[in-house]
């Protein structure tokens, strides 16, 4: 059975279909019951939009009506109402009591204070444990393999929840975590001989380096096959896939941001959102808020509401994330609709009325590699989104760049970003390896402090 499409061959092959959109809008009223028995913050917000009973949810539309999207400014908000008790929190927001949970993670807080993601047994079974298998299966993991885990194991969801939801048939699990340092990671996949690798983006390209002084030897002498990275958007990048892949010599398969895993096409399609059973994926306007169709080239910021479970708490959450979709037939043939990272809210710059992400700057600035090392930073004076002209990009020069070829080096690099941007930035040029490297997400704005 390992030649099979999908790891649910009830459910996957019906992606995107008429049965699993009836299912949904059943499993919103079970949500929808939960929440108004269980979860006094959004059965108020539920009762202001006329919803006071389950069957008020008749159709999907009626769910984006019913509760506004629940963003980072509700989450502090209601956290300050709630005196800074994450516990008093989740007892307003949560559609199960208190006592089913069994487990704590939370966001990275890369961009202010983490988010809990409380977890049921079931969240951790029949909610990520089942996301995780049906990724790693259209990733073209399989029994026998053995999977290195190299995000954080602490507080993070990919990290320990990811092995409690191990079962049998799954791959041997070898759980180094990214706390552990590069040449750990290095060393300890060497010795079990370790076939899949998962990790962000920004570990794998950083192990690419360690790798010859740590094991004598290239990355590529490992002898993994496949790299399941997230948490950051390089995996969609071209530039950093063509550079990881042909270091490792491995396929790499981009994951996250939701619920979602990119296919083994040989051109980059985006995610494939791989969920709808399990939870629903929206589209809103950024500004906004208001819907956007899911249709061909729409985008906007992501907004989802897990169906099964209830510890999770993604009730209408919207993670940060801008997303570009795609909802014509994938050519690798698998199903669900695809979608790409844009870029996040909380990284928007505004330069001179031009809107532009980091992880755009990263695809233009990889495309320079190895003349660059594909590493930078923005060096703003002042929190985003707003930019005081000029935009100054502190950028690694590659090994073996001469000083001396930075002017001809710097024009390229500016009429490039121009031409694909449209913005033209102050570059101040670094030494190789002279910004630190992280083991978890990168994070590419500094803003300078008080003096």
């Amino acid at each position: 059975m390992t030649d099979r499409l999908y790891w649910n061959m009830e459910i996957e092959p019906q992606l995107g279909g008429e049965a699993l959109r009836s299912l949904q809008i059943e499993r919103l009223r079970l949500r929808a019951r939960d929440l108004l028995r269980e979860a006094p913050y959004f059965r108020r917000r539920l009762h202001a939009s006329g919803v006071r009973a389950p069957e008020d949810i008749a159709s999907l539309d009626d769910w984006a009506r019913a509760l506004p999207p629940f963003t980072k400014s509700d989450y502090r908000a209601l956290m300050e109402e709630c005196g800074g008790d994450v516990y008093r929190f989740l007892d307003e927001t949560l559609p199960v009591p208190l006592e089913r949970l069994v487990f704590m993670a939370a966001t990275s807080g890369t961009t202010g204070a983490p988010q809990p993601y409380p977890l049921t047994r079931e969240d951790i079974d029949g909610l990520w444990g089942e996301f995780m298998r049906r990724a790693r299966w259209r990733a073209g993991v399989r029994p026998g393999d053995r999977l290195v885990h190299a995000f954080a194991l602490s507080m993070f969801l990919a990290g320990v929840p990811s092995l409690m939801s191990i079962e049998d048939g799954d791959p041997l699990s070898i759980p180094v975590g990214a706390e552990a340092g590069a040449a750990r990671i290095l060393t300890t996949t060497r010795f079990f001989g370790g076939t899949v690798l998962s990790c962000t983006p920004s570990l794998a390209e950083h192990l690419i380096e360690r790798a010859p002084a740590v094991l004598g030897a290239p990355i590529a002498s490992l002898g993994l096959r496949i790299l399941l990275c997230g948490g950051e958007p390089g995996a969609g990048i071209p530039e950093v896939r063509r550079r990881i892949e042909g270091a490792y010599g491995a396929r790499l398969f981009d994951a996250g941001a939701g619920f979602g895993v990119s296919c083994a096409h040989a051109e980059y399609q985006g995610m494939h959102w791989v969920a709808d059973d399990l939870a629903l994926y929206e589209l809103v306007d950024p500004t906004t808020h208001a819907p956007v169709e899911l249709r061909d080239g729409a985008e906007g910021e992501a907004v989802f509401t897990t169906l099964v479970g209830g510890g999770f708490g993604w009730t209408r959450i919207t993670l940060g994330d801008i997303h570009r979709i795609e909802t014509s037939p994938c050519p690798c043939g698998t199903t669900g609709i695809r979608y790409r990272i844009v870029g996040r809210v909380d990284d928007m710059l505004k330069v001179k009325g031009v809107i532009v992400y980091p992880a755009a700057i990263d695809a233009v600035l990889a495309s320079f590699i190895p003349r660059l090392t594909g590493e930078f930073r923005i060096a703003l004076t002042e929190p985003p989104p707003r930019v005081v002209p000029p935009l100054v990009l502190r950028i690694e020069r590659g090994e073996g760049v001469p000083e001396s070829a930075l002017p001809a080096l710097e024009a390229e690099v500016r009429a490039a970003l121009k031409e694909r941007l449209k913005i033209t930035p102050e570059i101040r040029w670094l030494a190789p390896l002279s910004l630190e490297r992280s083991a978890h997400k990168t994070r590419f704005i500094e803003v300078a402090k008080p003096s």
